[in-house]
């Protein structure tokens, strides 16, 4: 079963705290009556940092900011896709709370939307589980493969392997594509496979120009109650969502000189036995995560991270 995180300390004016992810904290507008649909959402990211379905200690100091200023620089790059995000003067026009300047870095206000129950993985390169999993059927997800391909290998052509979000405190399952038509119907499936596998070629574009490889991604989308319209949600192409490489590295044969988590993911898993509560994240771990998330916004965007 999955470590749930703790209720937030937070308290945020205007606003009323509604649900605690691993690492995300969202509330509605304060005086939204209760089962109503809000007029919108808060999603603050926090420090916190999970892996192997646990929330650790400590936090990753500057996380949430450096992944929501990824996430907002992402949704302006792709542009002609609708997004979840509310632009200011549409958040005034709504007449929602302010967000509070010591939190407006690591927050996004975004629309409510019915949220697909589908977690829409695309991948570029044979790894991770992806990896273990071809070592034994020579398919992903069902998907079949080329013989041959060795870890970290670049597919012939991207693969979209959806998952089900399972209900909170259970795995997430990976599913076929004729699940998700069970699921959701042949029209909203094959819409989101769509939009899947053009949001990561448009991305993946992007990321190698500023000499970074997109190896996998995982994309969320609701849909808009009012229009109808499939809107991408949650948060997109973030170092938590996503597997990225130094493509540098990558070309020289070091296929592991990765952006994201993997720093904690390694250490946890060469330090624990995945029973009970995992050990305390060491400092030097927490400032090599760190470094790497900082890194991978600044490589990407061009721009400076927060917090120098």
């Amino acid at each position: 079963m999955s470590a749930v995180a703790p209720q937030p300390e937070l308290t945020v004016p205007g606003w009323r705290h509604v649900y605690s992810g691993k690492v995300r904290d969202l509330y509605v507008p304060g005086d939204t009556a209760q089962d109503a649909r809000p007029a919108a959402l808060l999603v603050v990211a926090s420090d916190r940092v999970s892996a192997f379905d646990h929330v650790l200690e400590p936090g990753i100091p500057g996380k949430g900011e450096l992944l929501s200023t990824l996430s907002r620089w992402w949704f302006q790059q792709l542009s002609e896709v609708p997004n979840h995000l509310v632009s200011p003067a549409e958040a005034k026009a709504l007449g929602l709370p302010a967000v509070p300047a010591g939190i407006a870095g690591r927050s996004m206000v975004v629309r409510s939307l019915e949220m697909f129950p589908i977690e829409c993985v695309v991948r570029g390169y044979l790894s991770g589980s992806g990896w273990k999993e071809y070592q034994a059927t020579q398919s992903v997800c069902g998907v079949p493969l080329p013989s041959g391909l060795a870890d970290g290998d670049r597919l012939p052509e991207p693969i979209y392997t959806p998952a089900y979000k399972a209900p909170l405190g259970e795995h997430d399952e990976n599913i076929s594509f004729e699940k998700t038509v069970e699921l959701i119907g042949a029209e909203d499936a094959e819409s989101l496979r769509t939009l899947s596998l053009a949001v990561y070629g448009r991305a993946s574009q992007i990321a190698e120009s500023r000499g970074v490889i997109l190896a996998d991604t995982k994309f969320e989308f609701g849909r808009d109650a009012d229009s109808g319209e499939i809107v991408l949600a949650d948060e997109v192409l973030t170092s938590d969502s996503s597997r990225y490489w130094d493509a540098a590295a990558y070309d020289s044969g070091d296929r592991t000189a990765s952006f994201d988590k993997q720093i904690v993911r390694n250490w946890l898993a060469a330090n624990w036995d995945q029973v009970g509560v995992p050990p305390t994240l060491p400092h030097e771990i927490v400032e090599q995560t760190v470094l790497r998330y900082r890194e991978l916004l600044e490589r990407v965007t061009g721009g400076q991270a927060p917090g120098r």
